[in-house]
């Protein structure tokens, strides 16, 4: 049940069974009162009459009258007052009401038993041979009927404490196990997960708001989980990072110094001067593109660093993009063949799109068989004629293009293709091409630019076959993406 429903119920209970049990005591108790009532009214009214036989005796209303007769009726409960006609009191049982009272009084409720809370009144005129004698007044005093309202009065009292006790006490109980428990449980879960540890609550088996709060806190946890795990890999990342690049950078950086001593020797020959310095300066190249490499690596991962795109006509960009590769091919000994069929625009980032390019080739110069042919192409809604089987069986989309670079080889084994997009990660076989690795950063880097750019990136290889990289781009839509 919803907190709200069972607040609203409990407040109805609060408000309205205290005031339904009061209201159900009082007609209880008035009914009884009222059969309670007319019982002693017939009681009195027994009384009365005997009292009244003796009253209505018109010697008794004279001066100098022995009202010893009257005095043995009067009573505790009993009282007797004789008037004259005029209003005089000739006897009363009351020694307060002594001396004159006013006709309008003594006239009043004639012939009426008149029924007060704490007594009976009747008064009655006397007669003699059809003359106004006198008045008497009868008080019946209701002692046991005050005392037993009185007590009643106690009880219902007492019953209706007793029923706002009973019904705040479990309303009180009630709120402590529906809301008060759970939430200082919750607030314990809550403590402990911000010390670090890990919390499951039963809590969120409810079917109320405590239990949507309970399931959405559970869903913050395990985002935050996530999040301190992503982070810890980074962290780790960025040590292992630093530790690769140190080393990486340490092995260029020895040659130079090296080379840069053995310079200072006259004795060495113009030749292997110019040899040395060829060397030092590659070594200068390489470092310069593993720092490039962390430092692009680096700016990606910031969350504040977006790709600015700007559209461009496809067949135009992509032809100048991979037209500029044979030269490098043939200087490390392999031939290149390229293809740029692209329909429509796109929206790219030319220089980042340039390094993704850049990057894909230069592991395909790393791991390609020396000797044999590198494919370069970009295309859209078509197959490569010299492509292998299982890459163009793996050009599925049908919307925008593919950038795709393929080489000969010994190929890279499924459970390692993975692998190779993560930062740092090289395969061994790299070693044997050039005797040297670079950053590890080259394919992480062109997949976190083309998936900047809306794109995926995958690759497809078969073991003494090839490898091929596969880039998707969408097509432009609307206005330039920033």
């Amino acid at each position: 049940m919803k907190i709200k429903t069972w607040l609203l119920i409990m407040f109805f209970i609060v408000m309205i069974v205290p005031i339904g049990g009061a209201f159900g005591l009082y007609m209880w108790i008035n009914a009884y009162y009222h059969d309670k009532s007319f019982a002693e009214y017939m009681e009195k009214w027994i009384e009365l009459n005997h009292v009244k036989s003796i009253l209505n005796n018109p010697e008794l209303y004279a001066n100098n009258t022995d009202f010893q007769e009257v005095k043995v009726l009067t009573s505790d409960q009993l009282a007797i007052t004789l008037y004259s006609k005029s209003g005089f009191v000739y006897y009363s049982s009351n020694p307060l009401n002594a001396g004159f009272v006013s006709r309008e009084i003594i006239w009043k409720n004639l012939y009426e038993l008149q029924q007060k809370y704490n007594a009976f009144t009747y008064k009655e005129p006397v007669y003699q041979k059809g003359e106004l004698v006198g008045i008497y007044e009868i008080q019946l005093v209701r002692k046991d009927w005050v005392k037993g309202v009185e007590k009643r009065s106690w009880l219902v009292i007492a019953s209706i404490i007793t029923l706002f006790l009973a019904i705040y006490t479990t309303v009180i109980l009630l709120l402590n196990r529906k809301l008060n428990r759970p939430l200082h449980e919750f607030m314990q879960q809550m403590q402990a997960f911000g010390k670090g540890q890990h919390v499951e609550t039963a809590i969120a088996t409810r079917k109320d708001e405590i239990g949507e709060l309970a399931n959405t806190f559970l869903s913050m946890q395990s985002e935050i989980e996530k999040a301190r795990l992503h982070l810890k890999e980074e962290q780790q990342q960025k040590e292992l990072m630093i530790a690769s690049i140190s080393h990486d950078l340490k092995t260029p950086l020895t040659s130079i110094q090296a080379y840069a001593e053995s310079l200072q020797n006259p004795l060495l020959s113009t030749q292997i001067q110019e040899e040395y310095r060829n060397v030092i300066l590659t070594k200068a190249v390489d470092m310069k593109e593993m720092l490039e490499d962390l430092l692009m690596y680096t700016l990606l991962q910031s969350t504040n660093y977006e790709v600015s795109l700007v559209q461009v006509e496809g067949q135009e960009f992509f032809d100048m993009a991979i037209s500029e590769y044979e030269p490098i091919c043939q200087s490390k000994g392999f031939s290149l063949r390229t293809l740029c069929d692209v329909e429509g625009a796109y929206a790219v980032h030319p220089s980042q799109m340039q390094r993704v390019i850049d990057n894909l080739m230069s592991n395909a110069t790393h791991f390609g068989t020396l000797g044999s042919t590198i494919g370069l192409a970009a295309i859209s809604n078509r197959k490569l004629d010299w492509g292998f089987d299982f890459v163009n069986a793996a050009l599925c989309e049908k919307d925008g293009m593919y950038l795709i670079v393929q080489n000969s080889g010994a190929g890279v084994c499924e459970q390692e293709i993975n692998q190779l997009f993560e930062p740092l990660y090289q395969s061994d076989y790299a070693r044997t091409k050039t005797g040297q690795r670079g950053t590890g950063l080259g394919l992480s880097i062109a997949k976190q630019i083309i998936e900047k750019h809306g794109g995926t990136i995958n690759m497809v290889s078969q073991q003494g076959v090839g490898t091929a990289v596969l880039c998707w781009l969408p097509p432009y839509k609307g206005a330039d993406k920033q």
